[in-house]
């Protein structure tokens, strides 16, 4: 009898598990199952496995449990092709061992030598980063690899590709030869092999094969939408996309919660569905959604495995997966027996590479579309009632009601009369309608405005503080906007969504030779003396 894995079952420490629990993975993935336990028990693996497999974790969980953090040196370094892989990788990294007092740090060309300079000085545990930035810091004598532990080459057959084989072999070389070397790739060519038997240990071999989809009769769909207005943009959604039976799948069981406890404020019939729940209960929820007492099912990934729903009409992503697997899964709920189905997944702009992702996986191509607006939404249950209206005519069961029109009809004209009664109706029809008009008055404006302690007397320029912004958050400089340089401070518009990893972000470092404060600006600050705009 095969027991399932869990998280748990792979002895991982408490911390390990708590950062797991908050970044919303539940089980672990294909990959993570077949290649954790090898890690950890001190195997080096060569891992053949598609981008979006949840593969970062697969190394990523074990560097959290094998790195020492009372040991300031570095003794995990990962290696990826690009710039953007890196920036994830270190993301990822970072999250699972926020609990572990272990410090990441991404290296790649493009980022200020003076910040990875100090970080490095100042104790590095885990270091991510492009082959050629790498190679520049061993040659300065700023990155000592002698006491790595770990070794892991993400994407390798894209970096031998893209002729790093040189510098992945002189990189492997400062290391120790005791150390455990891991190999991600999604190929495996014959030059993945060479590496492997030159610098590897009898590796073990896990290959994930992934699994194939049939998305014939499924339409895909996807809106771009803003975070702080993805349940507004949900409702929009639901009001004209008329899906009669719809599963709604959340990536952690909060947002089960929240996201169901919105929705039935908005009047939808909906219940949740996820591991915190009592078997009993979770039967009892199936049981009114299949029945169609509920329109609407709400659930995590793990809640919805093995559900067979024939009369799912609809998918819907509010979060989009982690992994190119479980959109296959999630989207397989609909378009059952034969059956046409609908699958919409709602993004972030910083998703979509994820969704390019599932689309090579899936080989299909998800079609973009526009978040209603109110006029379209009013335009939609205005045709909803029409036809209600036509349906009442047709049958023709409304006798006993004449009478009545026909009193009113002594003193008012037939047509006020019925375009009353519309009114009347539609109004009961549009209440959803007149929440979402009030969050559209609600909403905040799309930029912040920070102070930032330096001015035209520090010599600085606007290209100096977007160029500090964008080195040192990570983020593109299109997020900055308007720039007030006045005598010693400064005002800084950033997109609302990214401020405060902005302000993080800046506490580091120094401009021009002045270590920065940057902060919102208060009331005082923004009714100070304008100057030219930049």
């Amino acid at each position: 009898m095969n027991t399932e894995v869990t998280f748990e079952s792979l002895n991982l420490s408490s911390g390990v598990l708590k950062a797991i629990e908050e970044m919303g993975f539940e089980s672990p993935s294909s990959i993570q199952s077949a290649a954790i336990p090898l890690i950890m028990k001190g195997e080096d693996v060569i891992a053949q496995a598609q981008t979006g497999t949840g593969k970062t974790a697969a190394f990523g969980i074990p560097v959290a449990e094998i790195v020492d953090p009372t040991n300031r040196n570095v003794q995990a370094i990962i290696i990826t092709p690009t710039r953007e892989l890196c920036i994830q990788v270190a993301g990822e990294i970072s999250k699972l061992c926020r609990h572990k007092r272990i410090r990441e740090l991404p290296i790649y060309g493009g980022q200020s030598y003076d910040m990875q300079f100090k970080a490095l000085r100042q104790g590095v545990h885990v270091v991510v980063g492009t082959p050629g930035r790498v190679i520049d810091h061993i040659k300065r004598g700023t990155l000592k690899l002698n006491d790595v532990k770990i070794a892991i080459l993400d994407e390798a057959d894209e970096m031998l590709d893209m002729g790093f084989i040189d510098d992945i072999e002189q990189i492997l070389k400062e290391t120790s030869t005791d150390r455990q070397t891991m190999l991600f790739s999604a190929t495996m060519p014959m030059a993945i092999k060479t590496l492997a038997k030159k610098y590897m240990k009898s590796p073990q071999i896990v290959a994930i094969t992934p699994q194939q989809v049939t998305v014939n009769l499924i339409e895909q769909y996807y809106y771009e939408v803003k975070e702080k207005y993805r349940f507004d943009s949900l409702c929009r959604i639901l009001e004209t996309e008329h899906a009669e039976s719809a599963m709604v799948f959340c990536r952690t069981k909060r947002n089960v919660d929240e996201l169901v406890e919105g929705m039935q404020s908005m009047g939808y019939s909906v219940e949740g569905l996820h591991g915190d729940m009592t078997q009993s209960h979770r039967t009892n929820v199936m049981n009114k959604f299949k029945s169609g007492v509920l329109d609407f099912l709400v659930a995590t990934d793990v809640a919805a495995r093995g559900l067979d729903i024939e009369s799912v009409t609809h998918v819907i992503n509010y979060n989009i997966p982690e992994d190119p697997e479980s959109y296959v899964h999630r989207i397989g709920r609909t378009g059952r027996a034969g059956r046409e189905g609908t699958a919409i997944t709602l993004i972030t702009a910083r998703e979509m590479r994820m969704l390019r992702i599932i689309e090579q996986f899936t080989r299909s191509k998800i079609k973009r579309k526009d978040v209603p607006t109110l006029k379209d939404i009013h335009e939609q249950l205005t045709t909803k009632t029409v036809e209600k209206l036509v349906n009442t005519i047709t049958e023709g069961n409304f006798s006993e009601y004449k009478p009545i029109i026909l009193n009113l009809a002594d003193e008012y004209d037939l047509v006020d009369i019925a375009a009353s009664a519309f009114k009347y109706i539609a109004d009961l029809e549009h209440g959803k309608l007149s929440v979402m008009e009030e969050h559209e008055q609600e909403k905040e404006p799309e930029t912040v405005r920070l102070f930032i302690n330096i001015g035209r007397k520090d010599k600085v320029m606007p290209a100096d503080i977007v160029r500090s912004i964008a080195d040192v958050s990570g983020l593109p400089g299109s997020i900055v906007g308007v720039i007030d340089i006045l005598d010693s401070y400064s005002f800084v518009e950033v997109q609302r969504d990214h401020a405060d990893a902005v302000m993080k972000s800046m506490k580091t470092i120094k401009i021009k030779g002045r270590k920065i404060n940057m902060e919102k600006a208060n009331r005082n600050q923004n009714q100070g003396q304008r100057r030219p705009r930049y």
